[in-house]
């Protein structure tokens, strides 16, 4: 159901719940007052019916069918365009889902245009109708309203990404492979995030400026700024939050580079270790191998080696096969692969 909500108030009192918009025109034009019609995810014909009925510009309306705005806040003649990005923390996926916020205030009147679940305009409702005395000031009382909300909802949302920044910090320690697509991934809530709140400082200023010329009541003055102060703490906690994820991605970074050098000193000592047993035991087969050569070569079944026949020939051949493994020995040695 589109229409999510469709009441009249009078004074600060509700004096009416149309079942359709057009019987909220016709009483509207009947009692006067306020129209406070909230729509959720409405076709283009409706927010087409609505903005003919209030005279919304055209800009504003093809926004609001488009949908997918930045924040911002955009005056056409006395109808006030305002985009929010209300923000909500899924503990048990551990991300932030943001919605989208379109909001008309004119005189007599207020369209609220949502995207998403968040936020909760009915909690807003409530919490006014409770308090006719802020109602009765009309379209601004609830356009302030309904920015305490959202920026009240922003609150489980910095508490949930402070909750995964302290996760993350441990598990940088810990060796957790997984611990550099974390970073990454909440890297982009974080500015996602700060995409939807930064731009809430420049409205709220916008709003301020425009107290006298508009001449917005004391008290609603005072809440506008009560929810500025709150916007600044939850902008300036993002920011912080961007800043200790950059560090633990370079932390992340150089620990990961430890790891790997230290893997690589390993690997070189190993090789270098390896390296040292080859000289060795080739060392050896060198040595090993002068005599067997020596001894190969005499072994042979030939009727003509004058060797075989001499009186000092078997001595002498000993005699080769030492002084060929000690001068071998020595070689190797004064080389160091001994």
């Amino acid at each position: 159901m589109p229409v999510v909500d469709n009441e009249i108030y009078v004074d600060g009192e509700r004096v009416a719940t149309p079942e359709d918009l057009e019987q909220t025109f016709e009483l509207l034009h009947r009692h006067g007052g306020m129209a406070w019609v909230g729509l959720y995810r409405p076709s283009p014909a409706e927010v087409g019916a609505v903005a003919r009925e209030f005279r919304l510009h055209e800009l504003a309306e093809e926004d609001a069918n488009k949908a997918h705005q930045r924040p911002k806040l955009e005056r056409y003649g006395d109808t006030l365009f305002t985009v929010l990005r209300p923000a909500r923390y899924v503990e048990e996926t551990e991300k932030v889902e943001f919605g989208e916020l379109h909001i008309f205030t004119g005189p007599g009147f207020v369209v609220t245009v949502r995207h998403a679940e968040s936020p909760d305009l009915g909690k807003v409702r409530r919490r006014l109708e409770h308090d006719p005395e802020t109602l009765r000031l009309g379209p601004e009382a609830v356009l302030y309203a309904i920015l305490d909300q959202v920026v009240d909802e922003y609150a489980p949302v910095v508490a949930g990404l402070e909750n995964d920044i302290d996760e993350i910090e441990d598990q940088l320690f810990e060796s957790d492979p997984t611990v550099s697509r974390r970073i990454y991934e909440l890297s982009r809530e974080v500015m996602a995030f700060q995409r939807a709140t930064h731009p809430l400082l420049v409205m709220l200023d916008s709003l301020e400026q425009g107290f006298d010329r508009y001449g917005v009541d004391v008290e609603l003055r005072h809440r506008l700024r009560d929810v500025h102060d709150h916007a600044i703490r939850v902008v300036e906690r993002v920011e912080a939050f961007r800043a200790l994820l950059q560090n633990a991605l370079t932390v992340n970074a150089t620990l990961v580079a430890q790891v790997q050098n230290e893997e690589t000193r390993r690997v070189t000592e190993a090789s270098y270790l390896q390296s040292e047993q080859v000289k060795r035991i080739s060392s050896w087969a060198a040595i090993l191998f002068a005599p067997t050569l020596i001894g190969t070569i005499y072994g042979m079944n030939f009727r003509h080696m004058p060797e075989l026949d001499w009186a000092y020939g078997y001595p002498l051949a000993l005699l080769g096969m030492v002084v060929m493994g000690v001068v071998l020995y020595v070689v190797f040695k004064r080389h160091h692969w001994l």
